[in-house]
């Protein structure tokens, strides 16, 4: 049975560097904002989906492919920025609407440590 990967801590990636850039998630929503929002206003939620939905595709390819790590980071950063993007333009704050679904535990079973069915979501 193969060890579950666990999401890398703080301490642990690239040190100094990646610990000055850390962002929360509002921080990185903020900064989503900042960079795009004008842009991403005059496409709209369709337009923003659809791109959104592209860089899904490319997410997944590239964990089918699954030899190039850095292209792998890259794509789960484009589809968070993506999703950044669609909260901005919708009106919605993602660590808030995390943090009320997620905080207290699997939203169905209300465990820390989800105890639900594996044909269950989550």
């Amino acid at each position: 049975m193969s060890e579950t990967p666990q999401p890398p801590s703080s301490a642990s990636t690239n040190e100094g560097k990646q610990q000055q850039n850390a962002l929360s998630l509002s921080d990185f929503q903020a900064v989503i904002h900042k960079m795009f929002y004008e842009k991403d206003q005059s496409r709209g939620i369709e337009g923003t989906f659809m791109w959104f939905m592209e860089e899904v595709g490319e997410l997944s390819s590239a964990l089918r492919d699954n030899t190039d790590r850095e292209n792998l980071e890259e794509e789960f950063a484009d589809v968070l920025a993506w999703l950044a993007t669609m909260a901005n333009v919708a009106g919605v704050d993602l660590e808030q609407a995390v943090s009320r679904k997620y905080v207290q535990g699997c939203p169905r079973c209300h465990q820390i440590v989800c105890t639900c069915d594996l044909a269950w979501k989550p």
